[in-house]
């Protein structure tokens, strides 16, 4: 049990300017861990040092990342909010059977501090049972059910309505009208965490009545408010409840442990279906090394290098694009080595129509590059005719009634699905385990990012990616079925299912093109580091020190002091960051930060936004995840490859980017020595993209751990001059090894969604044959990684 006094502002300089001096102060408390209830002191007027001296109690689980906000406002403020710092202070510094008193510096020139008294004691309830897996923490739910006594209803009928809220609870607000209670048995539900303080609100359109529980504060009745104590226990309560002057309710109310297991995987370790995969892919490239590479013995299990492709986005150019170099390792005899191929933005139209086919890659590719060739030439030119309007109008109001919160993105997905899909209305990314069940295809990875309202990428974004089997959250080692992406959760348990997204809705949200916004079109236009744009828009944190200084403790953070920015930079960043992100139920709503999380060595890797501190701003705080095309950051799919549970010995880079070609490369490579995520060094100078050669390998000789990238720029080299590997082109063939993927007016531009016949036959043979014309290339990378493999 946390207990705390704030005693005293002091302003220590008499005479200087502060905005403290004669102003009406208070503060105000928010400990979500353990309360949603912002609770706060009294105000005092026009006073240079107000002093409060009130206490206020919380219970704390000492297993989650407790972080105090202590808020100073100014009641009499001119600017709309009255909100003038906030302290944000870990509780983890507090020593159980502790009493100290911190003072706060809030402005350090002029001696203005906070004075707060803490005493942290034992709480005699039972013990909490959390599921943890180093980073988030999953606690104990109850479930409470309000339901009206329709005895004394039909004796004194009315047509009022209630507005039932629980901050902090799955449900938080629920409408009810006692004119329909009359024909309706169903109580009204709210399931939210054990041991926190939660509060109860009934209004009744004039009044406001509060039911604190589960709170020791006693019984207390007044002429607005209702207040008394439910124990953890289950247990059954009648009460009567004004509402209205002369009119009362009787509510039945029940609160019960609510034991549902959990629904979200906990856990960084590979799921149990790509385990399996992983192994029969195993036996399947071993067999095909060693014809490949000529060995002499059999291969041993560990001895297996795990080989990825990493493909990028490019829209339409993707799409087309990876069909060739697939082709192309298809001829090499090589797809049967592969355990991963991942993509993002338009590499991920490719991959999803491929998928459809349970036996794709054991199947000869032409088949598939003549079904694509037939939507890219015949794409639709009436896609927006008013008979497919109305078709996307009518998918759009079901999704709507089915949960989902629609917009422009999934009008995008079901264009890209009329023009370039293989019609296959009822196909889910679920569906797509059928090509896996025998090991057959490598298996398919979607990039995405996560983000935040009003925050540019470099500030906050979170690696997520999706498989047939799993949707998860790098960061933070939470996984769930792909089948459940989309449904409601809380605390780790499926609230509410909402039915599979259709794969038409999945390529629109994978591929995202309304995501960019001005602030990080600006950041990339910039020279590296911080643009001014995104440090005079938004608040302002800084380090202080308490005093007395506390002893350091396992895990504990740093106390911030937190400046809100203005109003017209708020307004600003609200402009500058305004995009258009699909926002879709966030499955690890409700969850809690580990007390350890920020030393996790999982979490560490991944860690690279300005809320990683401050665990009250993390994911876990948002009703929905906010995503977009990782093209907005870095158009690669390397993360999910990256993984050191996937243990990938060789990544082929397929590279689809528009502009520089190896600019995503130079990119994730200073990602990941940035995050401490081993990967070689590339090293390709000033190398302009009509000087790159058809291929290039990376390996980092001095660290096993990091992959061996075999990297594939979109170019057009040799092929002008040979139309298959050695075999030269006539005179007269010269014109059909002339393809332009690199000038500003070539036809595979990111603004082009149809090509002719002739533009993607030729982008499909051009890349196919990079791939067949750099066999040694690959070969010896292959060979190297099976030398590395076997010296561990």
């Amino acid at each position: 049990m946390l207990q705390l006094d704030c005693y005293q502002e002091q302003n220590g300089m008499n005479g200087t300017s502060s905005i403290f001096i004669q102003s009406n102060c208070y503060v105000s408390l928010f400990l979500p861990t353990a309360s949603f209830e912002r609770v706060q002191t009294k105000t005092i007027k026009d006073c240079q040092d107000p002093l409060w001296n009130e206490t206020f109690t919380f219970r704390i689980q000492k297993a989650v990342k407790n972080v105090l906000e202590l808020m100073v406002h100014d009641e009499d403020n001119c600017f709309l909010d009255d909100h003038l710092l906030t302290i944000l202070f870990d509780v983890s510094k507090i020593q159980l059977g502790e009493t100290i008193c911190l003072t706060f510096p809030l402005d350090p020139k002029i001696q203005e501090e906070l004075e707060v008294e803490f005493r942290l004691e034992t709480n005699p309830v039972p013990l909490e049972k959390i599921v943890t897996n180093g980073v988030l923490v999953s606690r104990e739910i109850s479930c409470l059910e309000v339901q009206v006594d329709m005895e004394k209803m039909k004796k004194e009928p009315t047509d009022k309505s209630l507005t039932f809220t629980v901050q902090g609870s799955c449900e938080e607000t629920e409408n009810f009208s006692l004119s329909s209670a009359m024909h309706s048995t169903d109580p009204v539900v709210f399931h939210y965490v054990k041991y926190q303080q939660s509060v109860l609100e009934i209004d009744s359109s004039k009044k406001l009545y509060t039911t604190c529980f589960p709170t020791p504060c006693g019984n207390a009745n007044t002429e607005e408010k209702v207040c008394f104590t439910l124990p953890l226990d289950p247990v059954s309560i009648k009460k009567e409840v004004p509402i209205d002057k002369n009119k009362t309710i009787d509510l039945n109310m029940k609160v019960q442990d609510w034991p549902r297991g959990l629904d979200v995987r906990l856990g960084y370790e590979l799921c149990m279906e790509e385990k399996i995969l992983v192994q029969k892919r195993k036996r399947l490239a071993a067999a095909t090394l060693k014809k490949v590479l000529c060995l002499e013995q059999d291969l041993e299990d560990h001895e297996v290098p795990v080989v990825a492709v990493m493909s990028t986005g490019g829209g339409a150019r993707a799409f087309t694009a990876l069909h060739g170099n697939l082709f192309g390792l298809q001829k090499l005899n090589l797809l049967d080595c592969l355990t991963y191929i991942s993509g993002s933005s338009g590499s991920t139209w490719a991959l999803s129509n491929l998928y459809e086919n349970a036996n794709w890659s054991q199947e000869d590719l032409s088949g598939a590059i003549a079904e694509a060739r037939k939507h890219m030439t015949e794409c639709e030119r009436n896609v927006f005719c008013l008979e497919n309007l109305k078709e996307y109008n009518k998918a759009l109001e079901q999704r709507e009634k089915e949960g989902y919160k629609t917009c422009i993105t999934d009008l995008w997905g079901l264009f890209i699905d009329k023009t370039l899909g293989n019609g296959k209305p009822n196909c889910t990314l679920s569906g797509q385990k059928l090509a896996l069940n025998h090991g057959q295809n490598p298996l398919p990875i979607y990039m995405i990012l996560n983000t935040r309202d009003k925050y540019s990428l470099s500030e906050f974004k979170e690696w997520m990616e999706f498989t047939p089997y799993e949707v998860g959250l790098l960061k933070y080692g939470a996984y769930i079925r792909s089948e459940d992406f989309g449904s409601k959760f809380f605390m780790g348990r499926m609230m509410k299912k909402v039915p599979e997204s259709g794969i038409c809705y999945m390529k629109g949200l994978w591929s995202n093109i309304f995501s960019y916004n001005l602030l990080d079109a600006w950041q990339g236009r910039d020279v590296p580091g911080e643009s001014c744009w995104h440090r005079n828009t938004r608040d302002s944190i800084s380090n202080i020190e308490e005093r007395p200084p506390q002893p350091l403790t396992p895990y504990q953070l740093d106390t911030y002091l937190v400046a809100p920015a203005c109003e017209f930079s708020k307004f600003l960043r609200e402009v500058l960051t305004k995009s258009l992100t699909s926002e879709i139920y966030n499955f690890i709503q409700g969850l809690q930060l580990n007390d350890g999380y920020l030393d996790n060595k999982n979490f560490e890797i991944w860690k690279d936004t300005i809320f990683d501190t401050l665990p009250n701003n993390l994911t876990t705080t948002s009703e929905y995840l906010s995503l977009v095309d990782t093209a907005a950051y870095i158009d690669v799919s390397y993360p999910p490859l990256m993984r050191p549970e996937r243990k990938v010995d060789i990544i082929v880079h397929l590279n689809y980017s528009s502009g520089s070609q190896n600019l995503s490369l130079l990119r994730a490579s200073q990602y990941f020595a940035k995050q401490g995520i081993p990967f070689p060094k590339i090293d390709l100078g000033n190398v302009q993209d009509k000087d790159l050669k058809e291929c290039y390998v990376f390996e980092d000789a001095e660290d096993s751990r990091a992959p061996i990238v075999v990297f594939f720029p979109l170019i057009n080299d040799s092929f002008r001059k040979y139309k298959a590997p050695g075999v030269k082109r006539s005179p007269w063939e010269l014109k059909e090894g002339e393809v332009d993927v690199i000038s500003p007016l070539s036809p595979y531009g990111l603004q082009n969604l149809r090509y002719t016949e002739e533009e993607f036959d030729k982008l499909v043979e051009l890349t196919s044959y990079n791939i067949q014309n750099n066999k040694n290339m690959i070969h010896w990378a292959l060979q190297r990684a099976v030398e590395r493999k076997q010296k561990k």
